[in-house]
């Protein structure tokens, strides 16, 4: 089933329709290419800031060493530490409900700041798991979305239908995790990882075809300032997917460091 309206059909022949057509396809590469910018330069703002906490005196500021009733000692988050934890679900909720009222340079901002501040609650990775495992998984990652943005991008099949599976699938994950928060589960917490690499590995390519198919509504009542502040949220959502899979990924790759003090 084709899912991308064909501009060609019945019309190809004429010079007029081909130049349209020619027209929309250069602006969807554009508006692709300026999304992936997006997500892959909030990436790098990203790992900046965890290296950055993890590796220089920022960690005090965020991170603690307290004693463990086993004798050992632990890093355990500071007050600004829990603050950056909890922080980006909050600019996650001002950049979704505000998209409509907020300027092109705020949307802007408050991304970049999202990204910093993601970055922050992040830095325990570097703490907990070898330099050489976070980057095997980094790649793995990266791979894997590759892939499946490439499906995304380039698929006829209407891809659409899955999306109230995945928000099911996204509350099933909330749910689990605060279920978990309490019972310690370690095969709750294997179930947990598993569903949640499938699910942000299908959401990569659902939400690449959305961003394809949104571009040719978006040209028909917005105009390029608009157009500028979608093409931020739309590479939000793209982040969060990574960030995400990586994260899951993270559960299983991940090897521990013998110091992580």
């Amino acid at each position: 089933m084709a899912f991308v309206p064909n501009f060609r059909s019945g019309d190809q022949t004429r010079p007029g329709a081909t130049a349209r057509f020619d027209a929309v396809d250069a602006g969807l590469r554009a508006y692709m290419v300026g999304v992936f910018g997006w997500m892959a330069a909030g990436l790098a703002v990203t790992g900046a800031v965890a290296w950055a906490v993890a590796e220089t005196s920022l960690r005090s500021v965020f991170y603690h060493v307290v004693p463990m009733m086993s004798g050992g000692l632990a890093l355990r988050p500071t007050g600004l530490g829990y603050l950056a934890i909890f922080a980006p679900l909050v600019f996650v909720m001002v950049l979704s409900f505000g998209i409509n009222r907020l300027s092109r340079q705020a949307v802007q901002t408050l991304f970049w700041v999202f990204c910093a501040v993601m970055g922050a609650s992040m830095a325990n990775i570097l703490l907990i798991y070898t330099g050489v495992s976070i980057a095997r998984t980094f790649f793995v990652t990266a791979g894997t979305f590759a892939a499946m943005a490439l499906w995304g991008y380039t698929t006829r099949a209407d891809l659409s239908r899955m999306g109230s599976f995945l928000l099911m699938g996204l509350f099933g994950l909330i749910i689990a995790g605060v279920v978990n928060i309490f019972l310690h589960s370690p095969e709750v917490q294997f179930i947990y990882s598993i569903v949640g690499v499938g699910i942000f590995t299908l959401l990569t390519g659902y939400d690449t075809q959305r961003i394809r198919v949104s571009y040719m509504q978006y040209l028909s009542y917005v105009g390029p300032e608009e157009l500028a502040k979608r093409s931020v949220y739309d590479a939000l959502g793209l982040y969060l997917n990574f960030i995400n899979l990586f994260q899951f990924l993270m559960q299983f790759m991940g090897v521990r460091s013998n110091n992580n003090n």
